[in-house]
This record gives C-alpha cells, sequence and structure tokens, in this order.
C-alpha cells in the first residue's frame, strides 16, 4: 500500500518552533490551521491569567474545539432547514397510497389487534 507523499514544515506557535509533517499538497491547510491556534494560544497567554504553556494549549484547544462544535450545529441545522423546505407539505393523513392487498391488509389488522391488546391499559393504538 502506497504511503501518501509527505513532506516537513517548520512553523511557530506562540514562538516556538514545530517541525510537522504535512501531506504534499496541504500546505496551506496545515498554515491555516497553526494559525488558527497560535492566535487562540497567544489570545490566552495575553490575557494574563494562564501562564503554564500546557494549560494555554489545552484551553485553546477547548475553545477551537467549542466553536467546531457551533459551526457544525449551524451546519447540520442550516442542512435540515433546507432539506425541510424542499419536501413538500401535505396533511399526515392525506398521503395518496394505492390500497394494501387483501392478505397483506389481514396482518396489518391482526397487527394492529395485538398491539390493541397489549396496549390496552393504556388506551387504543390508533
Amino acid at each position: 500500500m502506497n504511503k501518501p507523499a509527505t513532506k516537513q514544515i517548520e512553523v511557530q506557535i506562540m514562538g516556538q518552533s514545530y517541525l510537522l509533517a504535512c501531506p504534499v499538497g496541504g500546505e496551506s491547510a496545515l498554515l491555516d490551521a497553526v494559525e488558527r491556534v497560535d492566535t487562540a494560544m497567544c489570545r490566552i497567554r495575553d490575557a494574563g491569567k494562564v501562564k503554564a504553556r500546557d494549560r494555554i494549549a489545552v484551553l485553546a484547544s477547548l475553545n477551537l474545539a467549542f466553536e467546531l462544535s457551533q459551526k457544525e450545529a449551524e451546519f447540520q441545522a442550516s442542512s435540515f432547514a433546507q432539506t425541510e423546505a424542499a419536501l413538500p407539505s401535505a396533511d399526515p393523513g392525506s398521503f395518496d397510497h394505492d390500497p394494501l392487498d387483501p392478505q397483506t391488509q389481514s396482518r396489518v389488522d391482526e397487527l394492529m389487534r395485538r398491539l390493541d391488546q397489549t396496549l390496552d391499559k393504556d388506551g387504543r393504538l390508533i
């Protein structure tokens, strides 16, 4: 199995150098990610409340993960709204359907009767 080609890129995060592996062609995406992490970490450091680099990294990671989850939730809500808008609105009881063949209708009726018996104390299913 062939491994995708990678290259090494040296970056700076909060003034410290890191040598990172990067897939060929993914340099700009990696540099964008480094910029986001560096900005998030420097913002926390500059606020002055946290000094330890590892704590700053954890807080920056949590902030970035939270932002990502918010964007994912917005995207899902937007996708759901678009899908819902594309569907024809209809009264749930107004769907046209072909009548069931007698054998299938008999099975459905029997299942409904059994469900009604089982649910009898709580009320009818339909």
